[in-house]
């Protein structure tokens, strides 16, 4: 695949990690791949990585707090700070839904990739330590 004149050509490694059908490190198209990024910020902690203490929303930290209005607003306003701090040159989000039951969160997001202008309608779900 050549890019057209002018254009970088990217190569995105696919998240999780693997090994395509070639016995290569996998690769993921640019949409995919911004889609990956926002799902290793929701279910990352803070200060899970060491040399970006302050990356991750922390999600599943809260997947076995008591239900509560407040709670639900405060997750939400969480979510949509990370996502603008981290990933606001890539993604414009359009609406963020965040529901937390028994021992599972569920995030529906709908956002648009900036470098292509597509619209994307995804859910991520996190489950927390049984």
């Amino acid at each position: 695949m050549r890019a057209a004149a002018g254009q970088v050509r990217r190569t995105d490694i696919a998240f999780p990690y693997r090994v395509d059908r070639r016995g290569r490190t996998a690769h993921a198209r640019y949409d995919a791949h911004v889609r990956d990024l926002i799902e290793q910020l929701l279910f990352t902690s803070p200060g899970e990585r060491v040399m970006r203490p302050d990356f991750g929303c922390g999600l599943l930290d809260l997947v076995f707090t008591p239900n509560s209005p407040e709670l639900a607003s405060a997750i939400e306003l969480s979510v949509q700070a990370a996502l603008q701090r981290w990933l606001g040159e890539l993604i414009e989000v359009e609406s963020l839904d965040v529901v937390s039951e028994e021992n599972v969160v569920r995030v529906s997001l709908q956002y648009v990739v900036r470098a292509t202008a597509s619209r994307r309608d995804e859910v991520f779900e996190g489950r927390g330590a049984e």
